[in-house]
C-alpha cells in the first residue's frame, strides 16, 4: 500500500483546463472515490494520476516517489476500466495471470497468486471458461482479480460498473467493499453514480468544472453539502432548494420563506436578508389538513402537483410559490394531486445557502 499525493495537478486539451491545480492527498489504505457529472475531470484526473496522460503542471507522488514523470508500468499501480478488457481468446485462468506472465514470475508463484485472487473475487470454478461464456458481472470481477494479482502499491478504478445492470451493480458494490476491506489497498474510485460513491467511499471527493468542491465522509456530504451543486447532484431525490429570507424584530433574528416563519436555530449573526434555504425531501413532514382555526404555526401552504409510488415510499412533487419541491412520504398516506397541504421543515437539518455564489452560510 502507499499513500498519494496531488499537488497542483493541471491538465490542458488544448485551451480546455480539464483538471485545474487539484492538489489532493489519499492516505494509505483509504478507499477515496471521484465524484462528479461528465466532463467535470474526474477520469482525467485518474488518467494523469495512472501516467495515461501527462501533466501540464504539478506533481504526482505515490508513496513518498515523485513519479510525475514515471511511465503507467513504473508506478505501481492497478487499474479496472468500464470496459471488461478481458482477452476473449484466453481463459479467465491466462487473463488473470496475463499482467504476473509479463513479468516472467514463476508459473507456482502464478499458479499460488492467480488462486489466491479467484478465491478473493469468488471465482475459483471459472478459471478453465473463457470470456464468452461468463456473465458482465463475472468478466468484471476477472478484470479485477487481473489487477489486484499483480499487487499494486495503489489500485485506480474508472466506472468498473457502469456496464452493468442494476441488480448486478449491487451485488458487484457489496463485493468491492468486501474485497477493499480483505486487501485494504490503497484504492481511486471514479464514479457519476451518487450511490455508489455514498456506499463505497472512506471520502468523496466532489468534482465540477475541473476542482474539487468538496472533499469529506459520505454522511457529511450528503447532510452538509458545501455548495448547492453538491446538495442538487447528491441525493435521489435531490436536496430541495426555496427563497428565503432573514429578518430581525425586536433585536431578534429569525428565517421566513413564503411568508412563514420557520423554526431554525442556525440563522447567521450578521447582516444578509436573502438566503437559500436547502432542505432534503426526507427531512420535510407533510400534513394534510390544517388545524381548526388555519394554517398551522410554522407549516408552509402547499399544492400538490404529482403523486409517484415508490415502492416503500411516495414522492410528492408540491408546489409552493414559485418554487417546486420534491417530498417523500409513507407508501400508506392518502393524498390526491391538487390537493392543498401543509410542510414542516426539520429545523436541524435545514441549509442556508447565499443565493449568489451558492456556498453555504457558516452559523
Amino acid at each position: 500500500m502507499a499513500d498519494i499525493q496531488l499537488e497542483r495537478v493541471r491538465k490542458m486539451f488544448g485551451k480546455v483546463l480539464a483538471v485545474a491545480d487539484v492538489s489532493l492527498h489519499i492516505k494509505e489504505g483509504e478507499f477515496m472515490v471521484l465524484l462528479g457529472p461528465s466532463g467535470c475531470g474526474k477520469t482525467t484526473l485518474l488518467r494523469c494520476l495512472a501516467g495515461l496522460e501527462r501533466v501540464d503542471g504539478g506533481q504526482v507522488i505515490i508513496g513518498g516517489d515523485d513519479v510525475t514523470d514515471h511511465p503507467p508500468g513504473k508506478r505501481g499501480i492497478g487499474m479496472v476500466f468500464q470496459s471488461y478488457a478481458v482477452f476473449p481468446h484466453m481463459t479467465v485462468f491466462d487473463n488473470i495471470a496475463f499482467g504476473l506472465q509479463m513479468q516472467r514470475v514463476s508459473s507456482a508463484e502464478i499458479q499460488r497468486r492467480v488462486g489466491e485472487g479467484a478465491e478473493l473475487l469468488q471465482i475459483q470454478q471459472l478459471l478453465a471458461r473463457y470470456p464468452a461464456q461468463l456473465s458482465g458481472g463475472q468478466r468484471q470481477r476477472v478484470a479485477v482479480a487481473r489487477a489486484i494479482v499483480m499487487r499494486p502499491r495503489v489500485l485506480l478504478m474508472d466506472e468498473p460498473l457502469s456496464n452493468l445492470d442494476a441488480l448486478l451493480r449491487l451485488q458487484m458494490r457489496g463485493e468491492l467493499k468486501r474485497l477493499h476491506h480483505e486487501v485494504r489497498s490503497t484504492t481511486v474510485y471514479v464514479t457519476h453514480d451518487q450511490v455508489e460513491a455514498l456506499s463505497l467511499g472512506d471520502r468523496i471527493a466532489v468534482m465540477k468544472d475541473g476542482t474539487i468542491v468538496q472533499l469529506d465522509i459520505p454522511d457529511r456530504v450528503y447532510d452538509l453539502p458545501a455548495t448547492r451543486f453538491v446538495g442538487s447532484f447528491i441525493g435521489s431525490p435531490p436536496m430541495n432548494f426555496l427563497e428565503g429570507t432573514i429578518r430581525s424584530s425586536n433585536g431578534a433574528r429569525a428565517l421566513e420563506t413564503a411568508g412563514v416563519r420557520l423554526e431554525f436555530h442556525g440563522v447567521p449573526a450578521r447582516g444578509r436578508d436573502a438566503v437559500l434555504i436547502g432542505i432534503r425531501p426526507e427531512h420535510i413532514a407533510v400534513e394534510r389538513v390544517a388545524v381548526a382555526g388555519g394554517i398551522p404555526a410554522g407549516a408552509i401552504p402547499a399544492a400538490v402537483v404529482v403523486v409517484e409510488p415508490i415502492g416503500p415510499q411516495k414522492l410528492l412533487t408540491v408546489q409552493v410559490g414559485p418554487s417546486t419541491l420534491k417530498v417523500t412520504t409513507p407508501v400508506d398516506f392518502a393524498v390526491d394531486q391538487g390537493q392543498r397541504v401543509w410542510l414542516r421543515f426539520d429545523p436541524s437539518r435545514i441549509r442556508l445557502m447565499d443565493p449568489q455564489t451558492g456556498d453555504a452560510i457558516a452559523s
